[in-house]
C-alpha cells in the first residue's frame, strides 16, 4: 500500500477546488479524505475545543487513518489547532492540523516580527486557538473573511446553507482585500499564515497583492516528504 496524507475533514457541501486543503490533489503525497460526521463549521469555527464527542469523533477518525497507512495527518479547518496536541498523541504519526501551528516558525524565520493572520472568522480566533498554536495576541496581527459575503455564505454556515457553487475568482477578490487591508494597517508583518483549509488556493494572489511570504497548511504537509 502507497503512503499517503489522512485529511481530517469538516462536513461540509461547498466545493473544493484544488489547492483547498480539503483536495486530495492539493497535497506533495498521495492523500485520502475522512469526513467526520456532524462536524460542521458552527460547530469547529471558535474560540475553543469543540464538543467532546466530536473531539472523540475527530481521534478515532485520525487512528483509523493511521492504521489503514496515512504517514502524517492533517485537517481542512485551522481552528482544530485547539485539539492538536490531544490528536498528535492519540496516534504514531506526525500531526499538523492547521497552519497556525506555523506561526511560531514563521516569526523565527522573520527576525520575530509580527505574523499577519488571515482567518475564516475574526471573532472566533482567539486566546485559546492562539495559545494552542504556541503564540501570543502580541506577535500576530489578525483579519478575517467573515464579512465577507461570497465567503461566510459558502464556508461559515451550516451544511445544508452552504452555496453549493464557487466562483473562486469571487473569493480570491474577497481574500486579497483582506490581505491588503491587514499589510496596510500593519505593513511591520513580516508574512503571513492562512489559517483556514480553504484559503491555499489563493495563496499565490495574496503573496502578489502584499509583496510578503505566505504560508499555509500545505506548506506545513510538505515538512514530511518521503
Amino acid at each position: 500500500m502507497s503512503a499517503f496524507i489522512g485529511i481530517l475533514s469538516l462536513d461540509t457541501r461547498f466545493p473544493r477546488i484544488p489547492g483547498d486543503a480539503g483536495h486530495p490533489d492539493s497535497y506533495h503525497l498521495p492523500a485520502r479524505i475522512r469526513v467526520v460526521a456532524g462536524a460542521g463549521s458552527p460547530d469547529i469555527v471558535r474560540d475553543g475545543r469543540p464538543a467532546p464527542a466530536l473531539v472523540a469523533a475527530f481521534i478515532a477518525a485520525a487512528q483509523a487513518l493511521e492504521r489503514e497507512g496515512a504517514v502524517m495527518l492533517t485537517s481542512t479547518c485551522g481552528f482544530l489547532i485547539t485539539v492538536q496536541a490531544e490528536i498528535a498523541a492519540a496516534v504514531r504519526i506526525p500531526v499538523v492540523l492547521s497552519g497556525l501551528a506555523l506561526v511560531p516558525l514563521v516569526r523565527l524565520m522573520t527576525g520575530n516580527r509580527p505574523v499577519g493572520i488571515l482567518t475564516a472568522s475574526r471573532p472566533s480566533l482567539g486566546t485559546a486557538a492562539l495559545q494552542a498554536a504556541g503564540c501570543t495576541a502580541e506577535a500576530v496581527r489578525i483579519a478575517g473573511l467573515e464579512h465577507e459575503a461570497a465567503f461566510a455564505e459558502t464556508f461559515l454556515t451550516a451544511k445544508e446553507l452552504q452555496r453549493q457553487r464557487l466562483d473562486p475568482g469571487e473569493i480570491e477578490a474577497a481574500v486579497t482585500r483582506a490581505a491588503r487591508g491587514l499589510v496596510a494597517a500593519h505593513p511591520e508583518i513580516g508574512a503571513l499564515v492562512l489559517e483556514c483549509g480553504n484559503l491555499p488556493p489563493y495563496a499565490a494572489a495574496v503573496r502578489r497583492a502584499v509583496g510578503r511570504p505566505v504560508f499555509s497548511i500545505l506548506d506545513a504537509a510538505r515538512l514530511l516528504d518521503l
